[in-house]
């Protein structure tokens, strides 16, 4: 784990062996049982199918609501599968959040989207510079794009729900 607590953000960096979902749900929970008011979304892989294993949805922590984030293109198709009507709704989610006061953001991925400059990026920035900590979870490819983004101010962790928390407790100033 590497801290820099220039900016209250911090990102799991993950290998493509890692199962990340579980571990950001749990620290949510752990979060949440803390009385911290959690804002953002995360990831639920739900297979639609034996033969479809990417089925994805995402959950509003703030709300409880659950959206679809894949699409179905048909079967055959070798297009993106994710919708874009989906990113805006978890950008709504976010953005909700912080005008309601949340304490942690929670995004699910600083992925492709965000790499190349969409996504979920323009709602991570803004929690941050309205001074709310953000949790995300970044690719090991995606790392050099993180650290551009962050201008390397940011906390890096292990996949480990206690690494979470702890940074979660190391922050100065936790509303």
């Amino acid at each position: 784990m590497t801290t820099d607590q220039s900016l209250p953000i911090a990102a799991i960096v993950y290998r493509p062996t890692d199962h990340i979902e579980p571990v950001l749900l749990e620290a949510a929970r752990a979060l949440a049982e803390l009385g911290v008011r959690l804002g953002g979304i995360l990831q639920h892989d739900i297979p639609t199918t034996i033969n479809d294993p990417c089925g994805m949805e995402l959950e509003d922590l703030a709300t409880g609501e659950r959206f679809p984030l894949s699409q179905d293109l048909g079967s055959g198709s070798e297009a993106c599968r994710l919708d874009p009507n989906a990113l805006a709704h978890a950008a709504v989610a976010v953005r909700g959040a912080l005008e309601r006061g949340t304490q942690v953001v929670f995004i699910n991925k600083f992925g492709a989207q965000e790499a190349c400059g969409s996504g979920l990026r323009s709602e991570m920035a803004m929690a941050v510079t309205s001074g709310v900590p953000v949790i995300t979870a970044v690719g090991e490819r995606f790392l050099a794009e993180w650290q551009h983004f962050t201008g390397g101010q940011s906390t890096l962790l292990e996949p480990k729900v206690a690494d979470i928390l702890a940074w979660w407790r190391a922050l100065p100033a936790r509303n």
